[in-house]
C-alpha cells in the first residue's frame, strides 16, 4: 500500500483537532497559550521597532539633506591682502568663477542644481537679546529650491522679499531673539570693513521677511539666510563665493558623484558630502538597528521555545491516540507532521497577530508618543537632544518580511524535537496500560 502524501488533508485535520480540544481532553496546554501570546508580542515589538527606526532614519536624512547641501565643492584656504595696510588675511578657499563652475557642475548627469554660497559666523542681536548664528548667502531662486526651508506649512512670511536688507531666519533663533516678520535683527561680523587702522567689525541691521523651520533643532536655532550679493558685501567676498553646494537626485548614492564632481571642478577641488558630515550618526543608527534586532530576536526565540514545552505536554497527553493512529497504519512521518503542524499553527497564528498589532502600533506611534510626552511633561522627546521634533514610523516590506521570516523559522525549528519524539513513540508501549 502506498504511503500517504506528505501534509495530507487528514494530517492538517488531526493537528487542528488537537489544538481545538479542551484541556480536559488532553488538548492545548497553558504553555501553548503562553507561547502564542509571547510570539505575538515579540513579533509586534519587532515590527514596531523596525518601523520606528526606519522612520527615524528617514526623517533624520530628510531633515539633513532638505536643508543642507548633498555635496559641497570647495577649495583649500587662500589669502587676501588689505591694499591700505598690506596686511594679509587667511580666508576659506574662494571660488572666483562661481557662476561658470556652478553651471558646469549642474550639467553633470544626476545633479539637480548647484548653488554658489557665501558662509560666515555672526552675532545676531535684537534689543537686549543675542545669539551666535550661521549666515548663508545664496540667491533667492536657489533658496526656493530647498523644500525644507521654503515650506508654507512650516514657515511664514514673504520669501520673495529676500532682497536688499531682507533676511530669512530660523524659527528657533527667532524665538530666542524675540523677533518675527517685519522686525529688525542686527548682525555683527568680526572681520568687517578694512581701513588704514586695521579691520573693524561690520555691523548691519536687516529686516526679517521670512521665518522657517527646517525640521532640525540645530538648524532652526542657528541659521540665517541672506541674499548672495548682500552676503558677499557683508563678508568681504565681492565677486567670489566660498563654495558650491551641489544637490543630486539620489542622496543615498551621493558618493557615486564625487569623482565626476572633482573632475569638473578641476585641480585642487575638494568634496565634502552629507555622509561625511553625518557619517558618525548614520553608523551609530546602523549599529543600534542591528543590536535592537538581535535583542528582539532573542525575545521571539524565548517565546518560541515555549512551543516545545507545550508540544511535549501535548505528546504526553496524546500517547494513547498516537498508539491507535500507528496501529491504524499511520507512519512515523505522518505522526511527525501532525505534531509539527500543531507547533507550526501556533507560530503562524502568533506571527500573523503580531504583524497586525505591530502595524497598528506603527501607524499610531506619533499619537502614542504625544501621549507619553504629555504624561512625562515633555521629557520623553527632547528635540535639542535628538535633533528632529517628532518620532515617526516607516513601514517597509523588507522589515516586515524579516520579522515574519525570523518568527516562522524559529517556530518551525523548535517544533521539530517534540514532533520527532511523538513519531518515535512505540505504539505497543503507548497502549500497554490502556
Amino acid at each position: 500500500m502506498a504511503s500517504p502524501r506528505p501534509f495530507s488533508r487528514f494530517e492538517f485535520m488531526i493537528a487542528w483537532r488537537y489544538l481545538r480540544a479542551r484541556r480536559a481532553e488532553g488538548g492545548v496546554s497553558v504553555m501553548t497559550w503562553i507561547s502564542l501570546i509571547g510570539i505575538t508580542l515579540g513579533v509586534m515589538a519587532l515590527v514596531a521597532t523596525l518601523a520606528v527606526r526606519a522612520g527615524f532614519r528617514a526623517d533624520f536624512v530628510d531633515s539633513v539633506v532638505g536643508a543642507n547641501a548633498h555635496s559641497t565643492v570647495y577649495y583649500p584656504p587662500g589669502s587676501i591682502t588689505n591694499e591700505l595696510t598690506d596686511e594679509i588675511y587667511t580666508v576659506p578657499g574662494l571660488v572666483e568663477d562661481y557662476q561658470d563652475l556652478a553651471a558646469r557642475l549642474a550639467a553633470v548627469p544626476g545633479v539637480t542644481h548647484a548653488v554658489p554660497t557665501v558662509k560666515g559666523q555672526v552675532m545676531a542681536s535684537a534689543g537686549d537679546r543675542a545669539n551666535v548664528a550661521e549666515v548663508l548667502g545664496i540667491s533667492l531662486d536657489d533658496l526656493k529650491a530647498m523644500t525644507r526651508i521654503v515650506n508654507p506649512e512650516t514657515g511664514y512670511g514673504d520669501i520673495d522679499a529676500l532682497q536688499g536688507d531682507g533676511i530669512a531666519i530660523g524659527m528657533g533663533i527667532a524665538r530666542e531673539l524675540g523677533v518675527g516678520v517685519g522686525d529688525k535683527v542686527t548682525l555683527t561680523a568680526p572681520n568687517g570693513a578694512k581701513t588704514a587702522f586695521g579691520t573693524t567689525p561690520r555691523i548691519d541691521s536687516y529686516t526679517v521677511v521670512y521665518v522657517f523651520s527646517a525640521g532640525r533643532y540645530d538648524i532652526d536655532r542657528t541659521r540665517i539666510y541672506l541674499p548672495l550679493d548682500e552676503a558677499q558685501s557683508f563678508f568681504n567676498r565681492e565677486g567670489v563665493a566660498d563654495e558650491i553646494q551641489v544637490f543630486v537626485n539620489d542622496v543615498e548614492r551621493i558618493d557615486d558623484w564625487t569623482p565626476e564632481l572633482i573632475g569638473v571642478a578641476g585641480q585642487g577641488a575638494m568634496i565634502w558630502t552629507w555622509k561625511d558630515a553625518w557619517g558618525d550618526i548614520l553608523s551609530s543608527l546602523k549599529v543600534e538597528d542591528d543590536v535592537m534586532f538581535i535583542i528582539l530576536s532573542i525575545l521571539v526565540l524565548i517565546a518560541s521555545m515555549n512551543i516545545t514545552s507545550g508540544l511535549i505536554m501535548l505528546v504526553k497527553n496524546k500517547g494513547r491516540d498516537i498508539g491507535i493512529l500507528r496501529t491504524m497504519g499511520l507512519t512515523e512521518g505522518s505522526i511527525l507532521r501532525v505534531f509539527f503542524l500543531c507547533g507550526a499553527f501556533t507560530g503562524i497564528i502568533g506571527t500573523i497577530a503580531g504583524v497586525l498589532l505591530g502595524v497598528a502600533l506603527s501607524l499610531n506611534v506619533d499619537h502614542i508618543m504625544t501621549f507619553v510626552n504629555w504624561l512625562s511633561n515633555g521629557g520623553a522627546w527632547e528635540p535639542s537632544v535628538r535633533g528632529i521634533y517628532q518620532l515617526s514610523a516607516k513601514l517597509q516590506a523588507a522589515d516586515i518580511a524579516k520579522a515574519v521570516g525570523l518568527s516562522l523559522f524559529l517556530s518551525f525549528v523548535v517544533t521539530i524535537f517534540p514532533a520527532r519524539r511523538a513519531a518515535r513513540m512505540n505504539p505497543v508501549e503507548a497502549l500497554r496500560y490502556e
